[in-house]
């Protein structure tokens, strides 16, 4: 399995991790329609290299690379790969 990161409910869309993205693969940002409509922010498994950058800011433990996600939250791969399968 390609390794990329996971953004989890936990997510309190602090937009820190937006600001750390190299690649800009997390969305919506604020400015974006759709950014109230949205409990939380998502990661493009297909733009994110892994950098690890979101995972380390992330204060609330709502991000993981793939291989070190919970198997609780494994869930959470599909849902954050749906939201841009809708863009």
């Amino acid at each position: 399995m390609p390794s990329f990161s996971v953004i989890t409910d936990k997510c309190i869309k602090d937009m820190k991790c937006i600001a750390v993205c190299q690649k800009k693969a997390i969305h919506p940002r604020k400015e974006e329609a759709g950014y109230d409509g949205v409990k939380q922010l998502y990661i493009n498994p297909k733009k994110c290299m892994t950098c690890g950058s979101c995972v380390a800011i992330c204060e609330n433990e709502a991000v993981f690379a793939v291989e070190d996600l919970p198997e609780e939250l494994a869930h959470f791969v599909e849902i954050n790969a749906d939201y841009f399968k809708k863009k």
